[in-house]
């Protein structure tokens, strides 16, 4: 073929050959590395048409399968009229073109399909920024090998004396534009990650936020759209349907509310280019004091999703929240015992359904007490007179009986040590048990009691990092 227009790489409607290879000690089977990626291909709207497995111990530098599987490769292309052929791996730019040219139709490897999914959901304009970003990134080292008009262009005016020159390679031009888009892409990214810090970080002053990760597709906005007010989140059965972050106010009941925020899902060997692009996209999760970890229990890989999941949340500096696994989809499992495996080796692990909502009552009183810590039945005292004490107790405590006297009021309540620690701050006196308000917090909510690790799991995937004193 003369010429493969490698800037086009819109996968949609395309007839594709999906190629994967299986190497010693590979942390998936073959079957479940094509499982994914046929689900990465019909998300970006392409028609598979035919597959290719081979095993190797290493791969080959030239075209990364062997020499008899590209004529089989080849072969499999013209009879089933593919357009395109998509592998699950990462191709260097030689392996593309020699590839391309024995198999004679488009080549594209995993982080481009993956980019081009990315392009096609991006609808918010920091979204789009950084796709682009993170397109360029990926195209900038691989020019050489995506364009063949590498010729040398002349200086100045065509002709005309003194305007020739050495002139300039084609190939620098366009790295020299690239580099050029890019810094102009990364400075107005820049500004707005600048102005989403300021925003988190006002948000995390005045409210507790929780954040929704997992791996892509494993029912996060799903669970968004169950328990915040606003919901609204885009949920589909479909990898990355949500890209941008959503964030909504989540009642908790007890007059406590937080911020919950879904954002964009995590994938296997989701390229590190497009985790750095999205940096601002994951600032809600990179900075939420709390994070629920969406794990789809009825998938059989999901304790290799979970693994992804806890190395990208490493990556992006996600380590020092507490962490709440959630074992989702449990209304899909086959057989209800499949769940004992799970909850020996995570016995602090919560079973959910968002799309029935099993389990979400429960979620709801662990998400409280992480916000108030543990709460406690006390007696609670305070004069009729201080209004603003007694407010706070109706509106934001879980009261369960009163008694009027004649200048007190006698509570019988339910709350938690960040209850009584608020009314402190706006100056509330009273009497907790029978002790003055700041002595009974240390006595019946000791700092030690409700700071310790909410998930901990035998094998320390969820284990949050220890801290020297």
């Amino acid at each position: 073929m003369s010429q493969i227009h490698r800037e086009e790489l819109k996968v949609a409607r395309e007839r594709a050959v999906l190629v994967a290879v299986e190497f010693p000690r590979a942390r998936l089977t073959m079957d479940d590395r094509m499982r994914e990626l046929d689900a990465l291909v019909s998300t970006a709207g392409a028609k598979v048409v035919g597959h290719l497995q081979q095993r190797r111990r290493l791969p080959s530098g030239r075209s990364f399968i062997g020499k008899g599987k590209l004529e089989d490769l080849a072969g499999l292309v013209k009879m089933v009229e593919a357009t395109l052929v998509i592998f699950d791996h990462d191709l260097t730019p030689a392996q593309i073109r020699n590839i391309e040219q024995a198999a004679c139709c488009k080549i594209i490897d995993r982080s481009e399909l993956i980019l081009d999914i990315f392009a096609r959901r991006a609808t918010t304009h920091a979204a789009k920024l950084q796709v682009e970003i993170a397109q360029l990134e990926y195209t900038y080292p691989r020019l050489r090998a995506m364009w063949d008009h590498l010729g040398q262009v002349t200086g100045g005016a065509p002709v005309g004396i003194g305007t020739r020159g050495p002139g300039e390679q084609q190939l620098e031009i366009d790295r020299r534009l690239v580099q050029r888009r890019l810094k102009q892409l990364r400075n107005e990214l820049e500004g707005i990650l600048r102005r989403k810090e300021r925003e988190v970080a006002s948000r995390n002053e005045d409210h507790f936020t929780v954040g929704l990760v997992g791996y892509t597709n494993a029912g996060k906005s799903t669970l968004f759209n169950r328990v915040s007010e606003g919901g609204g989140a885009f949920a589909n059965d479909k990898l990355f349907a949500t890209l941008s972050s959503r964030v909504e106010k989540w009642d908790l009941g007890s007059g406590t509310s937080v911020l919950v925020s879904d954002t964009v899902g995590f994938i296997r060997e989701l390229p590190h280019h497009l985790i750095a692009s999205f940096r601002s996209t994951l600032e809600e999760t990179v900075h939420g004091q709390l994070l629920l970890v969406v794990v789809d229990v009825s998938d059989h890989t999901a304790r290799e999703q979970l693994r992804t999941v806890e190395e990208t949340l490493d990556a992006i500096g996600a380590k020092d929240q507490k962490r709440i696994l959630l074992l989702n989809q449990v209304d899909r499992l086959e057989r209800r015992d499949e769940l004992l495996v799970w909850l020996k080796d995570y016995p602090d692990a919560l079973p959910i359904s968002a799309h029935t909502g099993e389990g979400l009552d429960e979620l709801k009183q662990l998400v409280l007490e992480c916000v108030l810590g543990p709460q406690q039945e006390v007696v609670l005292e305070v004069l009729l007179k201080d209004g603003q004490t007694v407010d706070f107790i109706e509106r934001r405590t879980e009261v369960l009986d009163r008694e009027y006297g004649d200048a007190t009021v006698r509570y019988s309540v339910r709350l938690g040590r960040r209850q009584v620690e608020q009314m402190l701050a706006r100056g509330g006196e009273g009497l907790l048990d029978g002790l003055p308000l700041k002595d009974a917090v240390e006595r019946l909510w000791p700092s030690k009691a409700w700071s310790a690790p909410v998930v901990q799991g035998r094998d320390g995937v969820l284990d949050p990092p220890e801290h020297s004193p």
